[in-house]
């Protein structure tokens, strides 16, 4: 189990309500679902269409443990380029 720092941008903040939140999980899969329970239906939706920076890293494999300490950013989709 890490212990890591999430950061929300966008429509994620907005659906959290909050820019940013300790939490522990093993594996971005795991926070997800965590983050969803703890927050409610509107933020476990935005969660789905997310993508996730790991110390600045894409995360493709939702399933690869979390280094303690990692900071990870929720992205949701952006408008425009």
């Amino acid at each position: 189990m890490a212990s890591v720092l999430v950061r929300y941008f966008a429509g994620a903040r907005a659906a959290a309500g909050l820019s940013e939140e300790p939490a522990e999980a093993a594996s971005v899969g795991e926070l997800v679902a965590s983050l969803g329970a703890a927050h409610g239906e509107r933020l476990a939706r935005t969660l789905t269409a997310c993508s996730f920076l790991v110390d600045g890293v894409a995360a493709r494999d939702l399933a690869a443990p979390l280094p303690d300490q990692a900071t990870v950013d929720v992205l949701p989709p952006f408008a425009g380029g």
